[in-house]
């Protein structure tokens, strides 16, 4: 019988804390919210380890140092409604329901997205619910939101979610370039989205979010 509960204490003692997170609510969050119960059971072990854990077919969870300093960066409100894209198992959307309003997470798996579900009821995140479908088409009929996240790499952002955040709101990605990514923050204007470069971070580029290469003759 593993003990997470110190594995948690560590994870946040020796990865979130250390990069320069000091938020409250972010390390409350990240010590209560057990983070093995967010991934497949042949992954619990590794759930607490220091890098991506890789989902398959192209997902992953998060390291918790690269999240943790992108919910530092967006600083989440308790009357935010925040967006949540690819949400996988639903780990990253349990934290956010620790610090928000109400957290909407997109999930077109129908796997994850159904564990994602009864992952979050099981924790009692009321305040958290998960949206099936396709990742690239966000969740509008929940909008317009405060903060977007994406929970994965990108090369573009499509319209049609930058079009759901709120003038005023923020959102994060990582942006991928071949193998290097960094983490940027945007910040929508009436004329449109500001972004700028916060921390290097690295993740698969989710499909849908790779740039369209222009076919040539």
């Amino acid at each position: 019988m593993s003990d997470f509960s110190a594995r948690r204490t560590m994870m946040v003692d020796t990865q979130v804390r250390p990069s320069d997170v000091t938020k409250f609510p972010i390390i409350e969050a990240m010590l209560k919210v057990a983070r093995e119960d967010y991934v497949p059971a042949a992954q619990r072990e590794a759930a607490y380890l220091g890098e991506n854990l890789n989902l398959g077919d192209g997902r992953i969870l998060l390291e918790p140092r690269s999240m943790a300093k992108m919910l530092d960066a967006l600083a989440i409100d308790n009357d935010d409604l925040v967006l949540d894209i690819g949400c996988a198992y639903g780990y990253s959307s349990a934290v956010i329901a620790h610090m928000a309003e109400a957290v909407v997470a997109v999930e077109e798996d129908e796997q994850m997205s159904k564990e994602a579900q009864e992952a979050l009821m099981t924790a009692g995140a009321d305040n958290a619910i998960v949206h099936k479908g396709p990742l690239i088409d966000g969740a509008a009929k929940h909008g317009p939101y405060d903060v977007i996240l994406i929970q994965g790499g990108v090369e573009t952002v499509p319209e049609g979610i930058l079009a759901q955040l709120k003038v005023g709101g923020r959102i994060a990605c990582i942006f991928m370039t071949g193998a290097l990514g960094e983490v940027r923050i945007g910040h929508k204007s009436e004329s449109g989205i500001s972004w700028r470069v916060d921390f290097n971070a690295g993740a698969p580029v989710l499909r849908g979010f790779g740039r369209e290469i222009a076919f040539q003759l």
